[in-house]
């Protein structure tokens, strides 16, 4: 076996590497290249070329693909641009936009890897004759005993991706690779500098690339102008504090821009797009303690219907955390029990499970928030 599982010689070997312009792609190219592989570079155009060309924070981009395809000269690799806009538009901003009406808070990160990166691009891997698809993404994989690969939390737990690739399907899997999964983020710009890359100092990519600076609201209405309704703000109890220009303003938790004057601080706790309320309360009635997932995708088994001790993430920048897991026998769906009650939760999000919360943990998959139970929530709607 050569460095990346496979049973050939690296020349012989034939490595696709998604190349986003980043430092870490392009370090995966770098280093596959150093150790004999046949290596071909793949850039995908998903939005704006010409007015994100100069706008820091975005991916696949003008100026990302500049970078990618000077790499590409550099090491010496042939580099293929490809025109994925449209299949973006339809798969990952329109389900942004319809899922954000909802009232739910999408992770369109997760939708772009499963239906764009590791569909389209795995398939355009194949057409190329390639032996497997590399990414730069911190997350580990490697192979099992009872055959196939498991997907395992990155060594450095900073940098850990893991989170936006649960949807990964088994056969996907099979032909990724992360070269990364092993190396601490340090170690990576170390060695973009050893290889000479003239993107060893870039700045990593810290926006969606469709959403500038973070502004959710501007994109869905420019991409659905007539979606937004005013409608009022109310507490737990029905009774209306204010009105509001449409809930694409708000998210579940946030605390900001409400504009009411009733003497105490008071959350986000849900929204109702049928009725275009706002509702809102104390921080002691965002404590979720049950989370009802659907869409589920199982890397590592989902075991029996009983109980079964997992640790789940509900948010990417949040460490798991230890929980009980409920498969549904009946249908394509799982309940958490939470042994601690999370903040914030928000239908839309995704929940990813693994086998324990330690540091390397297994990932055995995930689904979307479909539903959330707050903890004590006679107590909050006394409060």
């Amino acid at each position: 076996m050569n460095s990346l599982d496979l049973p050939k010689a690296p020349h012989e070997t034939r490595v696709v590497v998604a190349m986003s312009g980043g430092v870490d792609s392009s370090v995966v190219a770098g280093l596959l290249k150093r150790q004999g592989y046949d290596v071909v570079g793949i850039t995908l155009q998903l939005y704006d070329h010409g007015a994100a060309t100069h706008r820091k924070g975005a991916c696949c981009a003008g100026q990302d693909i500049h970078d990618a395809r000077r790499v590409a000269e550099a090491l010496d690799i042939p580099h293929y641009v490809l025109d994925y806009e449209d299949r973006f538009r339809e798969s990952v901003i329109d389900r942004f936009a319809e899922s954000y009406l909802a009232g739910e808070t999408p992770i369109p990160c997760v939708e772009c890897n499963r239906s764009i990166k590791f569909r389209d691009l795995l398939r355009t891997a194949r057409d190329l004759e390639a032996d497997c698809l590399a990414t730069g993404h911190y997350v580990a994989s490697r192979p099992e005993a009872a055959g196939g690969r498991g997907l395992y939390r990155a060594l450095d737990p900073a940098r850990d991706q893991s989170y936006f690739l649960y949807a990964t399907t088994a056969e996907q899997l099979d032909f990724l690779r992360f070269p990364l999964g092993e190396l601490p983020k340090d170690e990576t710009r170390r060695l973009a500098r050893e290889l000479g890359l003239a993107v060893a100092e870039k700045a990593d990519s810290q926006d969606i690339c469709f959403v500038p600076q973070g502004r959710y609201a501007d994109v869905i209405a420019r991409l659905r102008p007539d979606a937004a309704r005013a409608g009022d703000i109310v507490d737990l109890g029905g009774q209306v504090l204010g009105r509001h220009e449409g809930i694409i303003h708000y998210t579940v938790g946030q605390r900001r821009g409400l504009r009411l004057a009733v003497g105490e601080p008071l959350y986000v706790i849900r929204l109702e797009p049928d009725t275009a309320r706002v509702v809102v309360g104390p921080r002691t009635a965002l404590a979720t303690s049950r989370i009802r997932l659907g869409d589920m995708n199982w890397l590592g088994g989902p075991g029996e219907a009983a109980a079964r001790p997992v640790a789940v993430r509900v948010r990417s920048t949040r460490d798991p955390r230890p929980a009980l897991l409920f498969r549904d026998p009946q249908g394509d769906g799982a309940e958490i029990e939470l042994a601690t009650p999370e903040d914030g939760v928000s239908p839309g999000q995704a929940c990813v499970i693994y086998a324990d919360d330690g540091p390397r943990a297994r990932v055995l998959g995930g689904g979307t928030i479909r539903r959330v139970d707050a903890l004590a929530r006679g107590a909050a709607q006394a409060a």
